[in-house]
């Protein structure tokens, strides 16, 4: 199974007033398991970054301006989520944000049923929170040292370890790799008893008459067989 870790930097808090994406991480996961496979993307917002957003990611508009603009990044981000579902942490602000970006595009928006939301897994497992990415990570003992500021990719990669947590991923990784160890000690178990050659008896002929003499004094009623 192919899913698609993602994130995104803003310019503000809604799009509705006018902000934009200003960055896009992703990674993919086949099977729960990171293919090393990203994609990284800085975008030219085309306007002014607020103050309030710059303290939380640490992008600015000098920084952004000579990035290309969503619509020249649109295709490529396209062709990497695939029809993939897609693990977002607080999927509704991201979601808003990138189906606004689409719409400007006249592209198609993001659908909501495979949208995998990370926060609202994270309530159900943890009703009494707090469950935000860097609670989450140290609920899960996640190294979340060098994120200093928000980053895209960067959240994305703690957030694919977070998920993997939340669903049991890790579990049952090694639930496998318990498994397969049983396998392979029992198919060497079975591969010790099967011999391709059975081994040379190691009775002797005297110890043998001995075993045909006892017998015999034993009688008819004697469960042993007369042959040994």
């Amino acid at each position: 199974m192919r899913e698609i870790v993602l994130d995104t930097e803003t310019t503000g808090l809604d799009p509705a007033q006018g902000h934009r994406v200003v960055e896009i991480g992703a990674l993919e996961l086949i099977n729960h398991v990171a293919t090393g496979k990203t994609f990284h993307a800085y975008i030219n917002p085309e306007r002014d970054m607020p103050k309030e957003a710059e303290a939380v990611h640490g992008l600015t508009t000098s920084f952004l301006r000579p990035k290309p603009v969503f619509a020249s990044v649109v295709n490529d981000f396209l062709a990497f989520i695939g029809d993939a579902p897609l693990v977002i942490h607080n999927a509704a602000f991201d979601t808003a944000f990138l189906n606004a970006e689409l719409s400007y595009c006249k592209l198609p928006i993001l659908l909501e049923e495979r949208i995998v939301d990370t926060l609202q897994i994270a309530r159900k497992r943890h009703p009494m929170g707090p469950n935000s990415l860097d609670a989450l990570c140290k609920r899960y003992g996640i190294d979340n040292s060098k994120r200093t500021k928000h980053g895209a990719l960067l959240d994305s990669e703690l957030l694919a370890e977070v998920y993997l947590e939340l669903v049991g991923g890790r579990q049952t990784a090694l639930t496998l790799a318990t498994s397969a160890r049983g396998s392979i000690a029992q198919s060497a178990s079975r591969g010790i008893a099967m011999r391709p050659q059975p081994l040379p008896p190691r009775i002797t002929e005297a110890e043998r008459e001995a075993h045909r003499k006892l017998i015999a004094e034993l009688g008819e009623a004697s469960l042993w067989p007369r042959e040994a």
